[in-house]
């Protein structure tokens, strides 16, 4: 059995008050436990977040039979196979595997069949999001077993009801289980035929298209901070030569600059797997290839120190469901990184949680370009 305790959140944001397990990971392994162990060669996690759920499989089904993804017998122990949308997870299971548990075998894949093909168990950790349910509901219905289980764990305050029609869109079967904890699991059985490939979806803005697979934030819109921060660029239109886009989402930042910016290259990177698919399909559909390069990347980690002129950020001020300034910061401290002295960082964020101090600190003088009641806007020189 693993032990929980050991488990660390790194590199992610650590805090006494952000753990990197909660009981809704013990109540999907319990509730699951007979299914993974009927079927243990035919099994993915889909959103685990630190490695909680991943090893949990990994150590129930260490001594189970050999399986294939169709069904068949294998010469040697299929992993379990594993989809993570945060780089920081991703380096976080492999953290705590080596901790916890040294034998475990897993694969990552991207939402895709990959991932689930043939598969008779799914784990899932609900995401915040319906689109984001609806997307990995989706894949599974299309390509898993068509004997599958689906078992879909999470707080039970973050549960609405619209959770289980998403999913009855998919399954012809949906029951909830038992509270437990304030978490809860639901089980869907019998895929339905559906349309496949519905994801990512676009939608125009002027001239802009916007590509947004389930779990990007904000989907095929563009977010309130976002436009306030394109609107200070619009106005003053800074030039730069080299430019990236930090926790890039969709790419409406990246692509936005490369269209009014002709000369210029930009890089888009982000953490999330969601985000950066969706970035390089902002990015194809609005004929900028070879112009924007996306990367999924921790804090543009693989970019060398004083590569930019420009960095543009729009930081997320969640961790998970708990509001925490620790990525913002991160966020930060990387711009000033990658910022040649007397480069940019235009950044936005929200009003109340009064970051220009810190910019100070950590990029250089900062100047406000414009303010209202939910979002600022300023613009930090690297010293």
């Amino acid at each position: 059995m693993i032990d929980f305790a050991q488990l660390r959140r790194w590199p992610d944001v650590e805090a006494p008050e952000l753990l990197a397990h909660d009981a809704t990971d013990r109540l999907l392994l319990d509730t699951s436990q007979e299914a993974l162990v009927a079927h243990p060669g035919h099994v993915a996690v889909v959103g685990d977040r630190y490695g909680a759920l991943a090893l949990g499989v990994a150590d129930l089904v260490a001594d189970g039979v050999e399986g294939t993804p169709d069904g068949g017998e294998s010469s040697a122990p299929m992993p379990v196979r594993v989809h993570q949308d945060a780089l920081s997870g991703e380096l976080a299971l492999a953290a705590n595997a080596r901790v916890a548990a040294p034998g475990a075998r897993w694969s990552w894949h991207a939402l895709d069949a990959s991932l689930v093909a043939g598969a008779r168990v799914v784990l899932v950790q609900l995401p915040r999001g319906l689109d984001a349910l609806d997307e990995i509901a989706e894949v599974v219905a299309a390509h898993a077993h068509p004997e599958v289980k689906l078992f879909a764990g999470g707080r039970i305050r973050h549960m609405p009801p619209a959770m289980n029609e998403v999913l009855g869109r998919h399954f012809g079967d949906v029951r909830a289980g038992l509270a437990r904890q304030k978490s809860r699991v639901l089980v869907a059985t019998a895929p339905r035929a559906s349309d496949a490939g519905r994801w990512p979806r676009t939608e125009r803005h002027g001239d802009l298209v916007v590509a947004a697979h389930g779990a990007a934030f904000a989907g095929a819109t563009i977010d309130i901070g976002t436009r306030a921060l394109l609107a200070a660029l619009d106005a003053e239109r800074p030039a730069a030569r080299d430019v990236v886009a930090l926790g890039c989402g969709t790419g409406v930042l990246a692509a936005s600059y490369a269209l009014a910016h002709p000369d210029t290259v930009v890089v888009a990177t982000d953490q999330s797997a969601a985000a950066v698919a969706s970035a390089s399909a902002t990015v194809a559909a609005n004929g900028l290839a070879g112009r924007v390069e996306v990367r999924r990347d921790d804090a543009g980690a693989s970019l060398p120190g004083g590569s930019a002129d420009l960095v543009l950020l729009n930081p997320p001020f969640h961790v998970g469901a708990t509001v925490h300034a620790g990525i913002a910061h991160k966020l930060f401290d990387a711009a000033a990184r990658l910022l040649r002295p007397g480069g940019e960082l235009w950044c936005v964020w929200n009003s109340p949680l009064g970051y220009r101090s810190t910019l100070e600190r950590v990029v250089g003088p900062t100047r406000q370009v414009s303010r209202g009641p939910k979002f600022t806007v300023t613009v930090s020189t690297r010293r």
